[in-house]
C-alpha cells in the first residue's frame, strides 16, 4: 500500500519559516496503525490525515511520530489551506471532526484559514519552581503577577510567563524532566512566553513537548489559542484587543512563524480562532 504525503509549512512568516505538517487526503482506507507508521515515516511534528464524516464536511485525525492526538492547529490550517489550493473546496464556512470535537473552519479568499476551538478550560496553576527547574531558570526570570497555569482549548498545556525576550530565547530546556512533568500534569507540553517581542506582536513563545517527541516546535496553533485567552482572562489583553492577536514563535529555531488569534467576546470568551497561512514545498510517495 502506497501513501501520498503532500509537506506543507503552516503559519510561516519566511521561506525558511512555519511549521511543517504532512497531509494525506483520502484515508478512510488506512487503519489508525497505518496511520501512525506514515506519521512516523514523515517525521513531523504532525501529519493529518482527511477522512469523510457523517457529522461533519470532514474528519481529520492527527499524529505525531508516536501518538494519535486530539487536535494540531498548524496541521489543521495546512490540510484546508492545500483543500483549497487543489480546488476541492472554495472559500467559506467548514467543519471539521476532530477528536476534540466537531470545530468550525473559515477559509477566506485570501488564502488564511481560521479554525474554531473548544471554549478554554482554565485548570489549576503549578508551583513554579517545579517548572523553574525543568527549564534551568530562576524564580525571578517569571512574570511575578501570572500564573503558571493549565489551559486547554484542545489540548492541556502550562502556560509559562517569562519577564524577558532574552531570557526565552536563552533558554535550555531539560526536556527528560519536561517530559516527566508533562506526564504527571497530564499536559501536551510547555508553552513558555514573554510579552517582550521582536515584531510588536502580542507575545513571543517557545513551545517544548518532548513526551511526544516534539522537542521544539515552531508554531503551535491551539497552544497560542488557548494563550490568547490565558491572556485576557489575566487582564493582559482587551475585549478590544482580543479580536487581533498576533503570536511569534519559531525564532529561536530560525524559522520564524506568525499565529493569528481572535477572540470573540460577550462578557465572557464565546468564541476562539486560530489562523494563518501556509506554504506547499513537497509531495512524497510513500510505500507501507
Amino acid at each position: 500500500m502506497k501513501a501520498r504525503v503532500y509537506c506543507l509549512n503552516s503559519f510561516a512568516k519566511t521561506k525558511e519559516g512555519g511549521n511543517p505538517a504532512g497531509i494525506v487526503l483520502e484515508a478512510d482506507n488506512f487503519s489508525s496503525a497505518e496511520m501512525q507508521k506514515i506519521a512516523k515515516k514523515v517525521g513531523f511534528s504532525e501529519t493529518a490525515f482527511i477522512q469523510k464524516s457523517e457529522q461533519a464536511d470532514f474528519k481529520v485525525s492527527f499524529f505525531t511520530p508516536n501518538a494519535e492526538v486530539d487536535l494540531c492547529g498548524h496541521a489543521t490550517i495546512a490540510a484546508f489551506y492545500l483543500l483549497k489550493d487543489l480546488g476541492i473546496i472554495k472559500a467559506g464556512r467548514y467543519t471539521q471532526e476532530t477528536g476534540a470535537g466537531i470545530l468550525g473552519i473559515e477559509v477566506a479568499k485570501s488564502g488564511k484559514i481560521f479554525m474554531n476551538q473548544n471554549l478554554p478550560k482554565f485548570c489549576k496553576s503549578i508551583d513554579t519552581m517545579n517548572i523553574a527547574n525543568s527549564l534551568n531558570l530562576t524564580l525571578n526570570d517569571f512574570i511575578a503577577d501570572l500564573p503558571v497555569q493549565i489551559v486547554s482549548t484542545g489540548l492541556r498545556d502550562i502556560f509559562i510567563p517569562i519577564k524577558s525576550l532574552e531570557t526565552l530565547l536563552a533558554i535550555q530546556p531539560n526536556l527528560e524532566e519536561i517530559a516527566k512533568l508533562s506526564k504527571a500534569y497530564n499536559v501536551t507540553g510547555y508553552h513558555v512566553f514573554t510579552l517582550e517581542t521582536k515584531l510588536g506582536s502580542t507575545a513571543h513563545c517557545r513551545n517544548f513537548a518532548p513526551l511526544y517527541e516534539i522537542p521544539e516546535e515552531s508554531a503551535t496553533g491551539t497552544s497560542n489559542g488557548a494563550l490568547g485567552c490565558y491572556l485576557f482572562e489575566h487582564g493582559v489583553v482587551s475585549q478590544k484587543q482580543a479580536n487581533n492577536l498576533v503570536f511569534e514563535q519559531g525564532y529561536s529555531m530560525g524559522k520564524p512563524s506568525e499565529i493569528l488569534v481572535k477572540l470573540i467576546i460577550d462578557q465572557a470568551i464565546k468564541e476562539v480562532q486560530v489562523g494563518g497561512t501556509a506554504l506547499i514545498t513537497e509531495e512524497l510517495d510513500l510505500s507501507l
